[in-house]
């Protein structure tokens, strides 16, 4: 395998990351994010889960519990039951949640979908107050909505209410899809809520390494939501490592997945992305951006979406003790 160490002398904003991640963790159970023996003895008295695993922060994206895990409830019940107090939250539990978006309405006699009239001020006060409202929810039970992934829409009323949708539900970032035209779109608003906008990479369009990637030059607040796995795979086999190194100060979570450098998904351990080894500099360097689980191998026959997710976890803590 292929690697390259590469630094970055850079501080800055890693250092706010950094603080936003711990203060927005810490909201949750104080201190966990420091890892440590304290925090989870603290997690087990209180009965919540902590998957804190010395200093380094695993969650997962709920794109993983997609087909029988729809509500906003079964959702909390399925991280609960897989330890996890970190989250990526996809927009569907939010929506259903918060009452926001829907479906369109039919026309007449079956006829096409009429645009959906735009909320009034206070419709979007009462879905703002309803996020809130998921926010404790999740909160109480220990786990921290750290991201959420919700389409931006059209208008700059709609970008705007977003960003108010993550502050309400406690996120230091939005991921979305990598766009150069959606980051140089984006930045003066995630400037204006300090609120990050994390582009996510498939295996085409990765962060460059021969010079800084041009989608950093739109804001300060523009960051990756780097995918470890697509980038092993569309490497066809480097290792996601130097990436991570170059912009950790501008990686606001991982997506972690195991796959071939021929681009195949496999259950963790069984592929060549470099889990374990990114996992344990994220340990010694003490970068608190969020890790993130995303079940995408085929589940095995028997098997649920719950229980593969566990298994991901239970190697994340290993590679960690």
């Amino acid at each position: 395998m292929r690697t390259r160490i590469m630094t970055d002398a850079a501080t800055t904003r890693r250092a706010f990351l950094g603080s936003a991640a711990a203060l927005a963790a810490g909201a949750v159970v104080p201190g966990r994010v420091l890892g440590g023996e304290a925090p989870l003895r603290a997690a087990a008295v209180s009965g919540k889960p902590n998957s804190v695993f010395n200093g380094v922060r695993i969650g997962c994206i709920t794109y993983s519990y997609r087909g029988g895990i729809n509500s906003a409830e079964d959702t909390l019940k399925a991280l609960i039951e897989d330890g996890l107090s970190e989250v990526e939250l996809m927009g569907g539990p939010i929506q259903a949640y918060a009452g926001l978006g829907g479906a369109r309405a039919r026309g007449r006699r079956g006829g096409p979908a009429e645009q959906p009239a735009t909320p009034t001020d206070a419709q979007r006060q009462t879905q703002l107050a309803k996020c809130r409202e998921l926010r404790k929810m999740y909160n109480d039970a220990g786990v921290n909505i750290h991201i959420h992934k919700i389409g931006f829409g059209r208008s700059d009323e709609e970008i705007e209410f977003n960003f108010r949708v993550a502050k309400a539900l406690g996120c230091v970032g939005i991921t979305t899809e990598r766009s150069e035209a959606l980051a140089e779109r984006l930045a003066p608003f995630a400037d204006k809520h300090r609120i990050w906008v994390a582009f996510h990479n498939h295996t085409n369009n990765y962060p460059v390494m021969d010079k800084t990637d041009p989608i950093l030059s739109y804001g300060q607040y523009i960051g990756f939501n780097f995918d470890v796995g697509h980038y092993f795979a569309g490497t066809k086999g480097l290792s996601p490592i130097p990436v991570i190194e170059k912009y950790h100060d501008r990686i606001v979570s991982l997506h972690l997945k195991d796959r071939t450098a021929d681009g195949g998904n496999l259950p963790w351990g069984q592929g060549e992305t470099p889990i374990k080894e990114i996992l344990q500099l994220m340990r010694k360097q003490k970068w608190t951006f969020p890790a993130d689980i995303e079940l995408e191998y085929k589940i095995p026959q028997g098997s649920n979406s719950v229980a593969e997710v566990a298994k991901c976890v239970q190697y994340c803590k290993e590679a960690l003790a």
